[in-house]
């Protein structure tokens, strides 16, 4: 089987940028997508054969939210739902303006904004709390890793020892938030204790992000720094458990993927390559490359990747892993 044989691409024409890519990560609307770009976020349907009466692959462009400013990092809350009217959009965006705004919208109009402030640089990551939404945590260039309450208040501050790169939260680990350093060093703070909980060392700099895989009941957490991909078990000790040269000049972004325990993907030089690859096997990635890529996203159900680019969103769907 050739590379192109295991794969298909499909694209989303744009006018702009693509910065920011995210996939909703809820069972019933994972059919959206955020596209974050110079000065907004658009919301997508899209719509694969594989799970949906279509011939191919389709798309919808339902909303704009106007961020006013570059998008750097998205995350959907666990609220979103198209199923059932009034449909609810929620998510947060990172701004190169170092704010972060959480939009609430029922796609008819009735839209509106949060601003959260406190970040005194860029903010490169966020996520929700997987269980209620109740809780957004971010980490930024400023070195702290915030906690925000449902009223936008700042609840918790842990501060940081380098730049934080990723911020994560399990569904297994709902007290708990990993936070991935660009000086190699990845922790794990608890919530109710207030306190880092453990750490590991990637042995590598500079760590570009790391993502807790969804699977495996919150034991594993993937990371690229330099040019590799390491993988610790946080059940057996701060050690790495797997260290792969993955991108000879050195690695941008990583994900786990959400339907399958051991696939991920990663993107790094020479070029714009993506690779995508089974973390428990030696078997050669799959390599792809783009002329620009930014951000990387998995599909909830299906072995599908979205990344951003120049005037265009890719998203590859994977036949056989």
């Amino acid at each position: 089987m050739t590379e192109a044989e295991k794969f298909t691409e499909y694209t989303i024409p744009r006018k702009d940028t693509v910065y920011c890519v995210e996939f909703c990560g809820t069972e019933t609307s994972s059919q959206l997508l955020a596209v974050g770009s110079n000065s907004k976020v658009s919301i997508y349907l899209c719509k694969f054969r594989e799970e949906e009466e279509v011939e191919e692959f389709e798309y919808e462009q339902l909303h704009d939210l106007q961020n006013g400013c570059r998008v750097t990092a998205l995350s959907w809350s666990p609220e979103t739902s198209i199923t059932c009217l009034p449909r609810n959009i929620r998510l947060a965006a990172g701004g190169s303006d170092h704010r972060i705004q959480i939009f609430h919208s029922d796609l008819r109009g009735n839209d509106s904004v949060m601003v959260l402030e406190g970040h005194t640089d860029f903010v490169n990551s966020l996520t929700f709390d997987p269980e209620t939404g109740d809780r957004l945590a971010s980490v930024g260039d400023d070195k702290w890793c915030r906690i925000w309450d449902k009223d936008g208040n700042q609840e918790l501050t842990f501060p940081l020892s380098a730049q934080g790169m990723s911020v994560c939260w399990h569904r297994e680990e709902p007290v708990k938030v990993m936070v991935a350093q660009k000086n190699g060093v990845i922790k794990i703070f608890s919530l109710s204790g207030q306190m880092q909980l453990m750490s590991f060392d990637t042995n590598q700099v500079p760590l570009m992000e790391a993502d807790w895989c969804v699977g495996n009941k919150g034991l594993l957490i993937g990371a690229v720094a330099g040019s590799d991909w390491v993988m610790f078990d946080v059940s057996v000790s701060s050690r790495p458990v797997e260290r792969r040269q993955i991108h000879v000049e050195g690695t941008r972004y990583f994900r786990w993927a959400k339907c399958h325990d051991s696939l991920v993907a990663s993107v790094g030089r020479p070029g714009r390559q993506i690779k995508v690859f089974n973390a428990k096997s030696s078997q050669t990635p799959i390599t792809l490359s783009q002329t620009v890529t930014y951000g990387l996203s998995w599909h909830q159900k299906l072995p599908a990747l979205a990344t951003g680019g120049d005037q265009k969103v890719h998203i590859y769907m994977f036949d056989s892993l």
